[in-house]
């Protein structure tokens, strides 16, 4: 496999741009340039295996394989045949075009897919008389087509499915937290892996499943199996698996407490289920109670917590963060708190002023993460302590 220096850009959520590259930074690589979410940085294909075994807050590993001006629709389709597909896929493979066109040059903006997809099958229709099959659901091979007004980037979507598909999930909520964004809001919280983390709202664990499995140094994918490089034409079988097996992949402890509960018994048999395929399981403690219930022994800490957005079994949502707040005040003394949610009204009722906000999506909706960092007496008897 070529050694060649690549431009790899690994698409995120909006609002995680600077926390993928800070952890991009941590795994050696430098100079990580920030993008509309997205971060491109400098690698070989050693680095794109790597990534995707190991990168937390990166939804999609590219790789740039062609970039190149246009200025009318058929010099899409004419620029694209140059490409020299068949060095990276085979004709059994089925593939798929997708990606994001930022250009006045086309009405419909999927109609440049369908050009590059004419340009692939006509490709491999030359130099071999048969043609792959195009499966835009499941494709075993995915190019990423991306248009910024006159510029065009072709690359491979080396992970196919998106890596928030870890492979741990056995059972969810309603609406689960993305794991991909359970990671990054982790890492934003400045959580240092080594103190005690309570979410009291675990719902099916993916906070306390991420976080336990940074502080572990586990791979985030170390349940997954399927990978979309592995179809491709210049797969490196020994490379992958030298770095599969380099991989980390038992623990005997953590280095921390980690501390998840819920009011729903329901919820947390579905974090515990979550759990128990993962070599963290064990260490990770549930249990059935409100938050209100919860009593920590621990003077510092982290906690963490999405809890509902809008009204859930009856509850009042305002009183909810009322209770919520008065219970950080009361019970968490010396803790940082961190509350995700997309209900800004119900924010003014936890009645504490927020250290930090940063606006970030969960699915669809935009939300606030917010941090509050408790203390003993009042306000002002901290600051003076700090300020001493």
């Amino acid at each position: 496999m070529s050694n060649k220096t690549m431009t790899i850009t690994l698409k995120t959520f909006y609002g995680f741009e600077s926390v993928l590259a800070d952890e991009l930074i941590e795994m050696g690589f430098s100079d990580p340039k920030i993008l509309n979410r997205a971060v491109q940085i400098k690698g070989a294909w050693k680095d794109v295996y790597y990534l995707n075994i190991h990168v937390r807050c990166a939804i999609t590993v590219l790789v740039e394989i062609a970039s190149f001006d246009i200025r009318k629709e058929k010099d899409l389709y004419d620029q694209a045949s140059k490409i020299r597909w068949t060095n990276w896929f085979d004709v059994d493979k089925t593939f798929a075009v997708k990606g994001a066109v930022y250009s006045d040059l086309f009405r419909h903006s999927r109609y440049p897919f369908l050009l590059v997809k004419d340009a692939i099958v006509d490709s491999f229709r030359k130099q071999s008389g048969d043609r792959p099959n195009v499966n835009t659901s499941t494709p075993q091979v995915a190019f990423d087509v991306y248009i910024d007004r006159h510029r065009v980037t072709v690359s491979l979507n080396t992970s196919g499915a998106p890596l928030f598909h870890r492979g741990y999930r056995q059972s969810t909520g309603v609406a689960p937290l993305n794991e991909v964004v359970a990671a990054g809001l982790l890492r934003m919280s400045g959580w240092d892996k080594k103190s005690t983390l309570i979410d009291p709202f675990c719902g099916s664990g993916t906070f306390l499943i991420e976080a336990a499995l940074m502080a572990a140094d586990l791979p985030p994918t170390i349940e997954r199996r399927h990978f979309a490089l592995k179809n491709f034409a210049n797969f490196d079988a020994d490379l992958w698996d030298e770095l599969q097996d380099s991989a980390k992949k038992r623990v005997t402890g953590l280095p921390c407490k980690i501390f998840g509960s819920d009011r729903s018994a329901e919820m947390v048999t579905k974090t515990r289920r979550n759990l128990r395929g993962l070599p963290i399981g064990r260490f990770v403690e549930t249990q059935v109670q409100g938050f209100e219930e919860a009593r920590y022994d621990e003077e510092d800490g982290w906690m963490i917590c999405n809890p509902p957005y809008g009204e859930r079994m009856g509850d009042d949502i305002n009183e909810l963060y009322e209770r919520l707040g008065n219970w950080m005040k009361s019970e968490l003394p010396g803790f940082k708190c961190w509350i995700l949610s997309s209900n800004k009204e119900a924010f003014k009722f936890v009645g504490l002023k927020p250290d930090q906000k940063h606006k970030v999506f969960n699915g669809d909706l935009e939300c606030s993460f917010r941090s509050y960092v408790m203390f003993a007496g009042s306000r002002k008897e901290h600051l003076t302590e700090i300020n001493n």
